[in-house]
């Protein structure tokens, strides 16, 4: 037996077949909902393997997933795993250019998609080259175009729920398209061992990773249920799935809603006793204050132990806020990436004062990027992580030689996170390289003021861009969505409020309100609108 998903996932199914497996919460306020054990998430993803099998998909071609949060992903992704087929994840806000680029991109010969997104799948289809099988979820929906689709419950009852798969290997990919904050999306390719340890702790991301495969399901016979994971996010997103596949690999139970719905979240935390709950940031974090603080008060969250946010910051404003609406639940702001998995959590005392400080585990350093050597305490380099690492991007070999490197026999990925590391290895993660703003020859990096503005009680959310600007080439300029009730907040008051906390140099030059901050369905940051938004203010 070798590190490889769907070999660990089928051995912790053999030790507790009986144990609920998943949940899912469909739109809310149906009341619908599916429940599967262990035993019957392997049968169902069985079947959709044999038909992919069936349908004449190889081992190591790709396959789409266009779909919203359900039983369906999840499914898909162990079926895709079990057939050694690749599964490539997709977003669901994409339209017909961005859908044909990642499907070209992704080289994909199939796709499963929601029937809701079929008029965009049908607009893509002509231009992708090689797709050829499509699956549909769901019920066709009137007026939408025909496209060659197979019905997904059609192909799941066409197929054996017996496993009777070919051997896996360690060397079997797993591709995480990741769309950044600039550019097109790129492919990270992993190994299924090196996504196993990087991105999920070794079957043990708060203890000690497994030393032999075999090793995880005699952990989990060992152990004991009573964990429920909730990932809030899509999981067209690496991290939900990633979270997903955490909680499978502790034998543990996954709950997940179709979307994120602030009032349905906190129902199921009290319904289903969720004990772990994953998000993005203030963008997901906020919602549900207002909520516990309004119609959900009194909404019983004594069950929860962690909440835990990657991708973007969980401010120290907000992380107030909720320790007093749920005191028992520890707040921990993750931090990695598609190209490092988990790199480290921040500190306690991590805010506008201090920045956002990381203690990172033993294969992460802050080097120079000319160079690839450690950068000396209080200079400025970027995180990168040696190990288990992808093996670069798909199909785009001049990225990947920008970004993976070797060094003393070993492989490294350098991150576009520009940091500093202090005399304790604690490591300050200043924000991407690639957002940074020149603003009369010094560098400011959005997510620290983002987190000073935060901190004002009027400021709902904020981003930062830099606006061109003919004295200081750029300015820093924060775009702001008020809390409700609150007065119109002035420019002045803004920057008397963020001096307390920054250097004169970072401070805002200019002030726009806007009704809502732009943001990805997982809550990360979209700063190009955000700079589009402040350039036509300033005209």
């Amino acid at each position: 037996m070798e590190y490889n998903l769907a070999d660990l996932f089928e051995s912790v199914v053999d030790v507790v077949p009986e144990r609920e497996a998943l949940v899912y919460i469909d739109h809310p306020g149906t009341g619908a909902e599916r429940r599967l054990t262990y035993a019957q998430l392997d049968a169902a993803a069985n079947r959709i393997a044999h038909h992919l099998i069936d349908s004449g998909i190889q081992p190591g071609e790709h396959l789409g997933l266009h779909l919203y949060n359900g039983v369906e992903y999840l499914q898909t992704v162990l079926g895709c795993l079990k057939a050694r087929i690749v599964p490539v994840n997709v977003n669901y806000r994409y339209v017909e250019e961005e859908l044909v680029y990642l499907y070209r991109d992704a080289d994909l010969v199939a796709v499963v998609f929601d029937a809701e997104f079929t008029d965009r799948v049908a607009a893509a289809l002509p231009r992708t080259g090689r797709l050829r099988h499509l699956v549909r979820v769901g019920s066709p929906v009137p007026g939408a175009p025909e496209v060659p689709a197979v019905a997904f419950t059609e192909a799941e009852a066409a197929g054996s729920p017996a496993r009777g798969f070919h051997a896996r290997s360690a060397d079997d990919q797993f591709i995480i398209y990741t769309g950044g904050t600039t550019g097109m999306p790129k492919g990270v390719m992993w190994r299924q061992e090196d996504l196993f340890f990087a991105g999920l702790g070794g079957g043990a991301p708060t203890g000690e990773p497994v030393k032999k495969p075999e090793e995880l399901a005699e952990r989990v016979a060992a152990g004991g249920s009573g964990i429920t994971f909730f990932p809030t996010p899509p999981l067209m997103h690496g991290t939900s799935t990633l979270t997903a596949f955490i909680g499978f690999n502790f034998g543990q139970r996954i709950v997940i809603h179709r979307r994120f719905v602030p009032e349905e979240v906190l129902r199921t935390v009290e319904k289903e006793r969720v004990t772990s709950m994953s998000l993005v940031g203030d963008a997901m974090l906020r919602p549900l204050i207002d909520a516990l603080n309004g119609p959900m008060k009194g909404t019983d969250c004594s069950s929860m132990f962690s909440v835990s946010s990657s991708g973007a910051i969980m401010s120290e404003t907000v992380r107030r806020q909720f320790r007093e609406l749920v005191p028992n639940a520890m707040l921990l702001n993750n931090f990695g990436s598609s190209e490092s998995g988990f790199n480290g959590t921040a500190t306690d005392d991590s805010g506008p004062e201090r920045g956002f400080r990381i203690r990172v585990n033993f294969r992460t350093q802050v080097v120079d990027p000319a160079t690839h050597e450690p950068v000396a305490v209080g200079e400025i380099g970027r995180v990168a992580q040696c190990g288990h690492v992808p093996l670069g991007y798909y199909n785009d070999p001049r990225k990947t030689a920008e970004t993976f490197f070797e060094k003393d026999g070993r492989r490294w990925v350098l991150l576009g996170d520009m940091a500093t590391v202090d005399a304790e290895g604690v490591v300050t993660v200043l924000g991407r390289g690639s957002q940074c703003i020149n603003t009369g020859g010094e560098k400011v990096y959005p997510e620290e003021v983002e987190q000073a503005l935060k901190s004002h009680p009027d400021v709902y959310d904020a981003l930062v861009a830099g606006v061109p600007d003919a004295r200081w080439g750029n300015h820093v300029a924060a775009v702001v969505q008020l809390r409700k009730g609150a007065d119109r907040l002035s420019l002045t008051d803004l920057q008397t409020h963020c001096r307390a906390h920054l250097a004169g140099y970072k401070i805002p030059r200019q002030l726009v309100i806007t009704e809502s901050i732009q943001r990805s369905p997982s809550g990360k940051a979209d700063y190009r609108w955000a700079r589009e938004v402040a350039v036509a203010a300033d005209r």
